[in-house]
Order: C-alpha cells, then structure tokens, then sequence
C-alpha cells in the first residue's frame, strides 16, 4: 500500500495521529525532515525489537524517492508490520509539492 503526499498532508493537517519511519541516512534526515523517526533502512533488520511497538499500529515509512522504503515496508511486512505503508515519492515529492 502507498500513500501520496498530497493524503499524508491532509492527514497530518487534520491532526491524525500518525507515526513516521523516514528510513535513509543520518545526513539526509538532518538535511531535512517531514518529523518521522530516523531507523537507516541499513539499521532496519538489527531494530525490529526496537519497532515492536508499531506491529499492530498504522505508519507511513518514507525516504528520498520511495525505493527505498518500499524495500522497508516490503521487510516490515515480512516481519508482521502489517501497517507499514510507503510513502509514494519520498521526500523529493514531498519537496516538489509543498517546498
């Protein structure tokens, strides 16, 4: 499942409660970031313990573009995560839509 970021804006403007898994490198959640908590999708499978909380719960996982976190949602669901949903186009449509 994906989620555009035109449906996470008006979720979060809406004031849903939601939780946010921003998936790429340190540096590029420093650079910017729409408030998800960083798990570096190279860190993912060492943090499922970490994540167990979000199991039975709905999350939007995102990165740059929306590959890397499909591979992330993709591994959670795996593992039983079965509300891990991508963000489609990352951060970039994140950017190119809201600036």
């Amino acid at each position: 499942m994906e989620l555009t970021v035109e449906e996470l804006k008006k979720k979060l403007d809406n004031g849903e409660e939601l939780i946010l898994l921003d998936v790429r490198e340190p540096w590029e959640h420093s650079e910017f970031n729409i408030g998800g908590s960083l798990v570096p999708i190279n860190e993912l499978l060492h943090s499922f313990d970490q994540l167990e909380a979000l199991r039975e719960k709905e999350f939007v996982v995102y990165c740059r573009s929306g590959s890397r976190s499909a591979v992330a949602v993709a591994l959670l669901k795996a593992r039983g995560f079965k509300g891990a949903i991508n963000l489609a186009g990352g951060v970039e449509a994140w950017k190119a839509a809201f600036g």
